[in-house]
Parts: C-alpha cells; sequence; structure tokens
C-alpha cells in the first residue's frame, strides 16, 4: 500500500482539525488496534462526520496516520544535520529525535510494509544518512579506526529499539535515553582491562 500523494495545503484550522484527529488516532490505536472511527472521532473531539469528511474510510485514515510519522521520522533525522554537525552531536540530537517519534507515533510507525514505495523510499534517505553520519564518526575518532561501520549501525538500531521499548514519557527520560543509547554504542561495557589494550580470556 503506498502513501497517498501530498493533498493541497490546508487553511490553518483545518489543519488542526487534521493534525487533533491524527494524534488522536495514534493514541487510540495504540491502546485499540481495533477501535472504530467513532472512537477515534471521540477522542479528538470531533463529530464522526467530521472525520469522514477528511478521511473516505478507516483505512484511508490509517494510511494518512502512517504518512504523517514516516514524514516525522524523516525530519527528526535531518533536523539533527547528520551530514553538517559535529559527529558527537549528530548522533546524539539523531537518537533523541528519532526516539521522540517511536515512542510518540509507536502505532502509525508499524501501520505500513517497510515495502511500501513512499515509506521505501524515506527508509532508503535515512539509511544513507546514517551511514555516512557512521563514517564522519568513524573518522572523528568516536569509533575505533577498523569499526565495521554497518555492523555499528545495526547494532545503534537495535539499541534506539530497546530504548523506545521504555516507552519514555517526559523529555528529561527521553534525553537520559538517547545518552544511554549513545553511551552505549561508544563505549559499551568493557572494563579497564580492555580500555588498556587486554583483551585475552582471563586464564
Amino acid at each position: 500500500m503506498a502513501l497517498p500523494d501530498s493533498p493541497k495545503p490546508l487553511r490553518a484550522d483545518a489543519e488542526r482539525t487534521v493534525r487533533a484527529i491524527l494524534e488522536a488516532a495514534e493514541r487510540v490505536l495504540s491502546a485499540n488496534p481495533a477501535a472504530t472511527v467513532e472512537q477515534i472521532a471521540e477522542a479528538a473531539g470531533v463529530a464522526r462526520t467530521t472525520v469522514h469528511r477528511r478521511f473516505a474510510s478507516r483505512e484511508a485514515l490509517i494510511t494518512a496516520l502512517a504518512a504523517w510519522a514516516t514524514q516525522r521520522f524523516r525530519e527528526a533525522v535531518e533536523a539533527a544535520r547528520p551530514d553538517t554537525a559535529p559527529p558527537a552531536v549528530a548522533l546524539y540530537q539523531v537518537t533523541a529525535n528519532v526516539l521522540r517519534v517511536k515512542t510518540g507515533w509507536g502505532f502509525a510507525m508499524g501501520a505500513l510494509p517497510t515495502d511500501a514505495p513512499e515509506v521505501a523510499r524515506v527508509h532508503a534517505g535515512v539509511l544513507a544518512q546514517c551511514e555516512r553520519l557512521f563514517a564522519r564518526a568513524r573518522d572523528a575518532g568516536l569509533l575505533r579506526s577498523d569499526a565495521d561501520v554497518d555492523w555499528a549501525r545495526r547494532v545503534y538500531y537495535l539499541l534506539i529499539h530497546e530504548a523506545a521499548a521504555e516507552a519514555p514519557d517526559t523529555d528529561a527520560a527521553v534525553d537520559a535515553l538517547a545518552t544511554r543509547v549513545v553511551d552505549t554504542l561508544l563505549h559499551g561495557f568493557g572494563g579497564p582491562a580492555l580500555t588498556s589494550g587486554t583483551t585475552g580470556t582471563p586464564g
């Protein structure tokens, strides 16, 4: 299922209504994936007819919700300036920004298959940015010069997934988890013996 073409810009009041519906849909569907349009309308504080005026069907609403979340995901990565900000700053900011999207739009992020054309295009762009960021991090000495950048990036994705599963509900909690993810990526759990160059197995 492909995401719909971008609609014409909405008036400010209409845009606020659409956003309220999408935010309500995320909350309601996260709690109950089988929730009805009527339940979503009630949570948004609008009439059921208002939802149907904006979205032809429940499926269309979920597709729009996924499109919205995909856009937020792309913006979260781009806002961290992964190609221009100092690598350490960009790595932390990407982590915090993406965690906010994953925890705030968790249902929507999984509402469409990753091979949907627009979703695949966004993820390919984000992947390219992350590959460049990790190469910059290695060149800046944040990662070992012999580090497998692809492996490090895949581990990083898993760390973000685990952090998002903790469902941080405040900015401070997101920031703390982002710091933990980056610290774990860059420093792991090795002790002094490893950092001093001793890597052998104890006898």
